[in-house]
C-alpha cells in the first residue's frame, strides 16, 4: 500500500477503521519494542484492526506526528480518537479502560 501521508489521507485511514495502529514494522514483525507491545495488547482484545508500517517511507513518521500532534511512535487510534502510545495503551488495558472504549465503539 502506498501513501502520500497527507492530513486528508491519514484522517481517512482513521475514519475508516475503528482501530488503527501506526507502528514501526508489522504486528508479525515489529521493528521496535514499543510497537510490539502495542500490537500485542490490541491483538489480545480485538481480531480486526488496521496497522500501518511507518518504516516503509521516510516521510511517514514526521507526517503522522505533525498531523496527530503526538511526538512518538507507535500511535493508536480508537474510534477516531488518538489514544496515545504503547505506555498509555498498556495502562488503559491494565485498568480495563481500553476494553471498555473498544466495546463502546462497537455499540455506537
Amino acid at each position: 500500500m502506498s501513501f502520500n501521508w497527507t492530513a486528508d489521507e491519514l484522517q481517512e485511514i482513521v475514519d475508516n477503521n475503528p482501530i488503527v495502529l501506526f507502528m514501526k514494522g508489522t504486528p508479525e514483525q515489529p521493528r521496535c519494542g514499543f510497537s510490539n507491545r502495542a500490537a500485542m495488547v490490541l491483538g489480545q482484545l480485538e481480531d480486526k484492526w488496521a496497522s500501518i508500517d511507518v518504516t516503509s517511507d521516510p516521510r511517514a513518521i514526521s507526517s503522522i506526528c505533525t498531523w496527530s500532534d503526538f511526538p512518538t511512535m507507535p500511535q493508536i487510534f480508537i474510534n477516531g480518537e488518538l489514544i496515545g502510545g504503547s505506555d498509555i495503551v498498556m495502562e488503559m488495558y491494565e485498568s480495563g479502560e481500553l476494553q471498555q472504549m473498544i466495546s463502546d465503539g462497537k455499540s455506537e
